[in-house]
């Protein structure tokens, strides 16, 4: 059998087939397959018709890579559009809506709040577990501190305020502070909550639609 699968796999590159597609159609490993073809000297002609075929597979995967992406991200916007209505009873949603709208971040296919108000991080955090329903493994915190702060100190009150573990927390970027500058003791330095999901960018992004249509309409 493992000889038959040889002589057919030999045919099959001097065909100018790609290592994959032999591979596919036999079911043998890589490393079989490498040691069956090892001694196969391949002409121009042959050589020509794999960098085709490579040429083909890689632009079929491209354009399966962005069917795939359109899709999920049709997905995204339709499942917003319809959970918009029941959403917009809940005063939470419009809350927390308005303010990502206005400080959230709007540039990358993530979802990122930073502020220094430990109120709208406590009441965005609130925004993200009841109304986006984030799993709490998916949340990451980011601060931004003077180097007059201590930084246990400030990841504790921050810690307080998000609920979230020190294991999840980036490591704390620290700005130098210049001449003349005074320690605020109230000061925490600034809180980033970041949530890498396309999917709940996109649905904001579509909520903030519809939420501008409908009180424009």
């Amino acid at each position: 059998m493992k000889l038959e699968e040889k002589m057919k796999a030999i045919q099959m590159r001097k065909k100018g087939i790609t290592y994959s597609v032999i591979r596919k159609k036999l079911n043998v490993s890589k490393s079989t397959l490498s040691l069956w073809l090892r001694d196969i000297d391949l002409n121009q002609y042959q050589r020509n018709k794999i960098l085709v075929g490579l040429e083909k597979s890689r632009a079929a995967a491209v354009k399966q890579k962005v069917a795939d992406r359109l899709k999920r991200t049709n997905n995204s916007y339709s499942r917003a559009t319809k959970e918009f209505p029941f959403l917009l009873r809940k005063p939470l949603f419009l809350t927390g809506l308005a303010l990502y709208w206005a400080e959230g971040d709007k540039a990358q296919e993530r979802v990122k709040f930073a502020n220094s108000d430990p109120r709208l991080i406590a009441l965005m955090m609130k925004w993200f577990r009841e109304i986006c329903l984030v799993p709490e493994e998916r949340f990451r915190i980011a601060l931004h501190i003077h180097n007059l702060h201590c930084n246990g100190d400030v990841m504790s009150h921050w810690k307080g305020i998000t609920k979230i573990p020190f294991s999840q927390f980036n490591k704390v970027y620290v700005k130098k502070t210049s001449l003349g500058y005074r320690k605020n003791a109230l000061y925490n330095g600034t809180c980033s909550v970041i949530i890498n999901s396309k999917d709940l960018f996109r649905r904001i992004t579509s909520w903030k639609a519809n939420l501008f249509e409908y009180f424009m309409k």
